[in-house]
């Protein structure tokens, strides 16, 4: 069973019914038991086309139609392949579906990775299967907070990182979208590095961004006049709305030394080119393109030790605003993702589906 949406309307959704064939020498079926549904799942699908190819990634012979990504856990049902074992459990990338077949390569105790020819071209951060028994980052009491904040985690690690790799360094950092659970995820390792963080959000999200403890300033959209324009200043946009970003950086001005473009939690919102825009160009930031790079200039192995010790420090800390909420079978999942896409579920839920 497979949910498709509509890639030019992703509120309109179906369930597609599919039998599932003998697997082939080489293959492994993935029976997915669960996965966390975010607005950040929305942001792989407005930007699943060209260059970010999310939609490539489990496609559909569906005409219009797509798999959107979501990250969870599977259990191994079948397997044609050694070390694969039936039984083992992987955290990894997987589409709304209720089993994935995959082509495990470069098979080790820590994982393997998809070598499906159509995801060959794709990052290797997406395509990547992690065992539970050997991972790290996985806690057996946090698997929610794991689905919910892991890959996002990772997002604002490296968002926090190139601003702490840059010159200079910024005195405080303006995030949009400051409910959202990557911004949530940013301002705790900018926190964690003494920077402070300036929460942007809609006037419903005031009170949860600065219950979070994660903000050291809280201000809605139509106040951005408030933001001192003293020190060195960066702008981190998760929302994705072009009004917004011109009006910050006409208020910052010389003061901002970076601007980072992340996602876009306003899906609907037309993306007109921006001109004229005072300040630094807007960087688009690509976590697989920066990780790669920046692993290159560490010790092997540092740069994913360092981003897991933040990561489980994190676990905890998610549960004082986020309370994961299970969603389950086909008919509550697609109303889920319509309720995400429409921005209806509150900050301080964290839905995790299973069919």
């Amino acid at each position: 069973m497979h949910h498709l949406i509509q890639i030019s309307n992703l509120r309109e959704t179906h369930w597609q019914e599919q039998s599932a064939p003998a697997l082939a020498a080489g293959q492994a079926r993935l029976q997915i038991e669960a996965f966390a549904l975010t607005a950040n799942n929305v942001t792989y699908a407005t930007f699943g086309g060209a260059p970010m190819h999310y939609w490539n990634f489990f496609p559909t012979q569906e005409s219009g139609y797509g798999r959107v990504p979501v990250w969870g856990f599977a259990k191994i049902i079948e397997s044609q392949l050694d070390g694969v074992e039936v039984g083992r459990r992987v955290y990894g990338y997987f589409p709304i579906s209720d089993t994935l077949d995959v082509e495990p390569v470069r098979v080790s105790e820590a994982g393997f990775m998809d070598g499906a020819a159509h995801r060959a071209d794709l990052s290797p951060i997406y395509n990547t299967y992690s065992f539970t028994d050997t991972d790290p980052a996985y806690k057996s009491e946090f698997e929610a907070e794991q689905m919910l904040f892991r890959p996002l985690y990772l997002t604002g690690w490296m968002i926090c990182d190139s601003l702490m790799q840059g010159t200079p360094v910024p005195d405080a950092v303006i995030l949009s979208s400051a409910s959202s659970k990557t911004a949530l995820a940013t301002a705790h390792g900018l926190q964690r590095r003494g920077i402070k963080t300036i929460g942007l959000t809609s006037p419903g999200n005031v009170d949860f961004v600065k219950e979070s403890g994660l903000y050291t300033e809280t201000l809605t959209y139509d106040e951005i006049a408030h933001i001192a324009t003293t020190g060195t200043l960066a702008y981190v946009d998760f929302v994705g709305r072009p009004a917004l970003t011109h009006a910050l950086h006409t208020h910052c001005g010389s003061a901002l030394g970076r601007s980072l473009m992340i996602g876009a939690t306003d899906w609907e919102v037309e993306r007109t080119p921006l001109t004229e825009l005072p300040g630094p160009e807007p960087e688009f930031f690509f976590v697989p393109s920066y990780a790669a790079e920046r692993a290159k200039q560490l010790p092997k192995g540092e740069l994913d030790r360092t981003m897991l010790q933040d990561l489980i420090a994190f676990y905890p800390i998610s549960k004082r605003f986020v309370t994961p909420e299970t969603v389950q079978g086909a008919e509550a999942i697609a109303s889920s993702w319509v309720d995400t896409v429409d921005g209806k579920i509150s900050p301080t839920r964290g839905l995790i589906c299973s069919l």
